[in-house]
């Protein structure tokens, strides 16, 4: 029997990754949409998600594609309809609200699902098999894009539970996360706030894991092709995760990878989890970027312009 979702948010996530997936995977399929200003031809649309938790009972499980702030309320109202429940990432605007949510979904024996899109890239599995047995020497992180390519007219990115530039960082604490056997720890952190905005547009932390150290930078002042690149230096070579995870290479030598869709992997992953009643719900690279919140030396820098000046 195919599983019946629900859509809640049709922004540009969405549209791109979440709508496409949910066609591609056997087992699961769209059954309605909550949109507060869009609609989907041939499929039942309602404003918002308790219009459609009234309405249509018959649906299993609910996607979250909403901001992370406010998103809490959304969920809890899914898990207290008796709903399965996936979250885009990240999975909450704190790691409080993360962690109320898999209580509320243990006690009533709902699936919860806090998916990361980077970690179903295809090439990290490589990464992870290849590090095993590896002795690790250093990390490097450069995640670089342009905001204004990527989140064009959204302002709830710069307001406080956006994550600034973490939006995209925490995309590589994701990967960080999966593919290293120790656990990583945050030693300090620069954030770099615009005038007049809550939050970073760049960020540099520095990290370990056991000894080993892992320096990462996040910016989103990049103007040209995009960089999502984690560097290991081990004691026999030098390996590469890049293109977001896309692309794993030894030395300089492309590994073949997996031919896969990232949002079609965790759609699957969502389809099985709640097959086998079962909760996934990781906040590892949440608490990473929280402890960067916590402890990092903020400074002020020019104002962000949506359209540059020129």
């Amino acid at each position: 029997m195919s599983l019946a979702i629900g859509l809640v948010g049709l922004g540009a996530i969405a549209r791109a990754q979440h709508l496409p997936a949910l066609e591609q995977v056997d087992g699961v399929h769209l059954a309605a949409l909550a949109s507060r200003n869009a609609t989907l031809p041939d499929l039942p649309c309602y404003p918002d998600i308790d219009a459609l938790l009234a309405a249509q009972p018959d649906i299993g499980a609910i996607s979250l594609c909403t901001p992370p702030q406010g998103r809490f309320d959304q969920a809890m109202s899914v898990l207290r309809a008796g709903r399965h429940l996936m979250l885009e990432k990240p999975p909450g605007a704190t790691v409080s609200e993360v962690e109320a949510l898999r209580e509320e979904a243990a006690r009533r024996g709902l699936t919860l699902f806090a998916s990361w899109h980077s970690r179903a890239a295809a090439a990290v599995d490589l990464a992870r098999a290849w590090l095993a047995g590896q002795r690790l020497r250093a990390v490097q992180i450069d995640w670089r894009e342009d905001v204004r390519k990527w989140h064009p007219g959204q302002q709830w990115i710069w307001q406080a539970g956006g994550l600034g530039v973490f939006d995209p960082g925490i995309n590589a604490l994701s990967i960080l996360t999966a593919v290293l056997a120790d656990p990583v720890r945050l030693i300090s952190a620069d954030l770099s706030v615009p005038e007049g905005r809550e939050t970073p547009i760049a960020a540099s932390l520095e990290m370990r894991t056991g000894a080993v150290p892992i320096g990462a930078n996040f910016d989103w002042r990049e103007t040209g092709d995009e960089l999502w690149r984690i560097q290991f230096d081990t004691d026999e070579g030098r390996a590469t995760l890049d293109q977001g995870g896309a692309r794993f290479a030894i030395d300089g030598r492309v590994q073949p990878a997996a031919d896969r869709s990232e949002y079609a992997t965790l759609y699957a992953r969502f389809r099985d989890l709640v097959a086998r009643g079962e909760r996934d719900v990781d906040v590892t690279p949440l608490r990473l970027v929280a402890d960067a919140f916590l402890c990092g030396h903020t400074q002020q820098v020019e104002p962000f312009q949506e359209v540059p000046h020129g």
